[in-house]
């Protein structure tokens, strides 16, 4: 890749909102893993973009978006890594109500596992080690 013509200082801040797809029509299951099982109120999509569906979320440093896509394919392996507190509630919250979660190695100063929202995607839950 050929160095940039301009010299100009960019800095990356961080995320906006970070998106993951959904088969159409399924929005009343994303509200309800999204909200009811992780706790992330739906926010309302702006009216020139809500026609497309899918659903918003946002929480506390985390913004959420589920677009919809005709032909969908899961996210399998790519997958948003959710900081949380409480990661041992959110795990038996998720396992009692059927939702299949995988441990994985821990990684430098997190605990952290595995599981698959309502369409297939792959979230990653983690928890800073006290």
């Amino acid at each position: 890749m050929p160095a940039p013509a301009s010299r100009e200082h960019v800095s990356v801040l961080g995320y906006h909102h970070v998106q993951l797809a959904m088969p159409p029509g399924e929005e009343t299951r994303a509200e309800a893993f999204y909200s009811g099982l992780l706790g992330l109120p739906r926010v309302e999509k702006p009216p020139d973009l809500a026609a497309r569906g899918g659903c918003w979320f946002r929480g506390e440093g985390i913004e959420l978006h589920l677009g919809v896509e005709e032909e969908f394919r899961p996210a399998r392996k790519a997958h948003p890594a959710i900081l949380v507190a409480g990661l041992d509630a959110l795990e038996a919250r998720l396992r009692e109500a059927g939702v299949p979660t995988a441990h994985d190695v821990e990684l430098s100063g997190h605990r952290r596992f595995y599981a698959h929202d309502p369409f297939g995607n792959r979230l990653e839950f983690l928890e800073r080690r006290s």
